[in-house]
């Protein structure tokens, strides 16, 4: 069957295109090799200084965690959606382009902008997030999800090119930059990337399902969260899928976050981690769109069951790590699945959702993500200073995504989730 995009639907897809150059050279790639370099000049041990990017991530997802479910309640209010998205979107690319501006040695205030850089892009997400309920159908959300993620990889490859190339030629002294401006210029690139291709975002996404405001907005917010939390349960089909995802997305979010620093502590080089990662992304791209349109024939939970499978591989294989050819096999492995289990998790949960409260419930969505997340770093944090080996960090992952497969096989399909269910 063939597929048309709407302006609305191209422009919600867009703005991973845009955003994702955050999460390649931000989140996985460029900052952490540029921390790591600025924690080891200070004497900090790799150890070490892995573990504390482990507990800062766990900060800022504990922050997000608490304000997420409030805000996604006020958000559900005619015209707060987009004031939010806006609010965080702002810091975020603000707080990446002040990442130039911290000198190399100081290695904790770097840690302290990355921790409002990744507040205002994970909060912008959580209101993206929701907006596919206002953009697209349940027959394309599978679809329009996965495309934006598969945008998203393609995207993200073109700033981490130039990025890339700016690094490389200052290592080899090609051109009068130093190594150190060169990481500086690459998170303006990234600020300017994401500013740039979020405006389509802007422009022609509108919230279309809200409930009318009323008195006391922010009372009636908190009442409203209330009674969401008192009744929750109800939604067998949402409570459980939220607990499963609590899980499994733990590990899928921690092993992006980390991976780079995990390479470091390898002995891998900046250009192997570098070409490693930007392979990753090539390949993520398709693999992405691929999950969207299996699940069309195969089922969105069963397309997830997969990816969880997967990942499980992936942390036995970390556990034997040793040489850069082992590291490029595990990326490729990543790059399977890291796409496809974050799309369809997302279109799996919209279509469970009551669309005039998205953002409500998108706000539990991301609150389970959030607090998954303080967990997943601070187990492989505390493993790594414990054993002094990251590798049985990674591994002790394993768990996260077993627990979430067997949960995530008690949830009923989404089209059984029309009325409230009691949990027997």
């Amino acid at each position: 069957m063939k597929f048309h995009y709407t302006k609305e639907e191209k422009s919600w897809m867009l703005y991973d295109w845009a955003s994702s150059a955050y999460s390649i050279i931000i989140t996985t790639a460029v900052f952490p090799i540029f921390y790591k370099a600025a924690a080891t000049e200070a004497g900090v041990s790799a150890a070490n200084s892995t573990a504390y990017l482990g507990y800062t991530i766990a900060i800022f997802t504990f922050i997000l965690a608490m304000i997420g479910p409030i805000l996604g309640t006020i958000a559900d209010y005619e015209g707060m959606k987009k004031r939010f998205f806006t609010a965080f979107f702002f810091l975020g690319v603000g707080a990446t382009a002040a990442l130039a501006l911290i000198p190399a040695d100081e290695w904790l205030w770097l840690l302290v902008c990355y921790t409002l850089a990744a507040l205002g892009s994970t909060g912008a997400n959580v209101f993206y997030d929701a907006f596919i309920t206002d953009v697209t159908t349940e027959e394309k959300m599978n679809r329009v999800s996965a495309r934006g993620f598969g945008l998203g990889y393609i995207g993200s490859t073109i700033p981490f090119i130039i990025s890339i190339a700016i690094i490389v030629l200052a290592q080899s002294g090609t051109i009068p930059v130093s190594p150190v401006n060169a990481s500086r210029i690459a998170f303006l690139i990234t600020a300017l990337w994401w500013g740039l291709f979020a405006i389509p975002m802007f422009r022609h996404v509108h919230q279309r399902h809200f409930l009318k405001r009323e008195p006391g907005l922010v009372g009636q917010s908190f009442r409203r969260l209330g009674k969401t939390i008192r009744n929750i349960r109800q939604y067998k089909a949402l409570f459980l899928f939220l607990v499963a995802y609590f899980f499994y997305i733990d590990g899928v979010g921690t092993i992006i976050s980390m991976s780079t620093a995990y390479g470091t502590d390898l002995g891998i080089g900046t250009v192997s981690l570098l070409i490693v990662l930007f392979a990753t992304q090539v390949v993520a791209a398709p693999f992405a769109i691929l999950y969207g349109r299996l699940a069309e024939k195969f089922g969105a939970k069963r397309m997830l069951y997969v990816g969880i499978s997967v990942y499980i591989i992936v942390c036995t294989y970390a556990y034997f790590l040793e040489t850069v050819t082992d590291f490029w096999i595990l990326a490729m492995l990543v790059a399977t699945s890291q796409g496809g289990i974050q799309a369809l998790s997302r279109s799996y949960f919209g279509k469970l959702v009551p669309k005039q409260n998205s953002n409500e419930f998108f706000g539990f969505y991301n609150i389970f993500g959030k607090f998954a997340s303080i967990m997943g770093p601070l187990l492989v944090g505390v493993t790594a200073q414990l054993t002094g080996d990251s590798s049985k960090g990674v591994f002790s992952l394993i768990v996260l995504f077993v627990i979430g497969l067997i949960i995530l096989s008690r949830v009923p399909e989404p089209d059984a989730e029309m009325e409230p269910e009691t949990v027997v």
